[in-house]
């Protein structure tokens, strides 16, 4: 193509107020990463969908499975505590001293150093939002409660560290 050819001004500087179009070729290292990314596009994912099975919802679904199986973990019946002792039931009674310790290193942000509130709510009045029995305790601090901004405690302290913190609220506050 001539350098004549190559400058042809395609007559819409009219329609255009006054902007002239040239109707040049694209330059071939552009059409070259064009045609390569729509290769490795293709290619891609064939491999992401057929080759290697994988999606956004297969992904997902394992990571729900591996936090249940770590959340039933955290509920099943653990082993006996030191300073603990096992309930007919055979969960874990925690024992208040060793809870204190970890009240004060976990829950004072929240429910303060007495127990009266703050961020979460007074744990030594009567009224109890998720129940106020050792077990309803142990629960609320091992499952969290996301929608009011608690975390799940279980995974973080473990079975014996939940029950222990569980026994030093339930006693210190206004528990059942």
């Amino acid at each position: 193509m001539s350098a004549r050819e190559q400058d042809k001004v395609m007559g819409h500087a009219a329609d255009n107020d006054g902007i002239e179009e040239y109707d040049n070729a694209l330059p071939a290292w552009w059409l070259w990463l064009l045609y390569g990314t729509i290769v490795f596009a293709v290619g891609y994912t064939v491999d992401y969908h057929f080759i290697s099975k994988r999606s956004q919802a297969g992904e997902y679904d394992a990571e729900v499975a591996a936090a249940e199986e770590a959340m039933a973990a955290v509920r099943a019946a653990a082993p006996v505590p030191t300073g603990g002792a096992a309930n007919p039931a055979g969960a874990i009674v925690g024992d208040p001293e060793a809870g204190k310790a970890i009240y004060a290193s976990t829950c004072v942000g929240c429910h303060g150093p007495e127990l009266k509130g703050g961020v979460g709510p007074d744990l030594t009045d009567s009224t109890w939002i998720h129940g106020g029995t050792l077990e309803q305790i142990t629960h609320t601090v091992a499952s969290g409660v996301p929608e009011k901004g608690m975390l799940s405690w279980g995974p973080v302290l473990g079975a014996e560290k939940v029950a222990h913190v569980a026994a030093f609220v339930h006693s210190a506050g206004g528990g059942q």
